[in-house]
């Protein structure tokens, strides 16, 4: 009755539209899950903060990140991006971000970490604004799914200051 196109065409659709299915529910399903990450920062030492000859200020900081990031994993996630910005406010702008480390966790048993490090990233302020500047240092992440929409939030850890001259 019908030619092996036709059947073919027919099969090839029903089994597209099962996959975009199941790629619809895999999705949706990511709604249920709460996550609750946990993220504590410790800045250990100023390496230096110095004025560039420029006029900028540019600061260098050893620093201890530990997060539990594994609740962020579901059975749809296939990496967490994560990134730690230093955020502080100046006459000339409300919010400056800074990005000082970043990473990327591929599987729930790297989320459970505690790194040692200096920022990876250059710490600058266009102008003369870090002497004794209170700023947040805040870890954001992207959780990047199988299939479906990316979904990202942040934790603000708060009570930083950097020193009044510089050294």
């Amino acid at each position: 009755m019908h030619s092996f196109g036709y059947r073919l065409n027919g099969l090839l659709t029903f089994a597209v539209t099962i996959l975009a299915l199941m790629c619809a529910i895999t999705s949706l399903s990511d709604n249920f899950n709460t996550p609750s990450p946990s993220a504590e920062i410790k800045i250990i030492n100023i390496n230096w903060f110095q004025k560039q000859p420029q006029g900028h200020d540019e600061v260098s900081l050893m620093m201890n990140v530990s997060a539990d990031l594994q609740s962020l994993f579901t059975w749809n996630t296939k990496q967490v991006f994560i990134f730690v910005a230093a955020e502080y406010g100046t006459p000339k702008n409300s919010l400056n971000q800074v990005s000082l480390w970043d990473a990327i966790i591929p599987a729930k048993e790297n989320a459970k970490f505690w790194i040692h490090t200096s920022n990876k990233y250059r710490f600058v302020d266009q102008g003369n604004n870090l002497r004794g500047k209170k700023f947040n240092l805040t870890m954001h992440w992207h959780v990047m799914p199988k299939t479906g929409k990316m979904f990202a939030d942040k934790i603000v850890l708060t009570g930083y200051s950097l020193p009044e001259e510089y050294r």
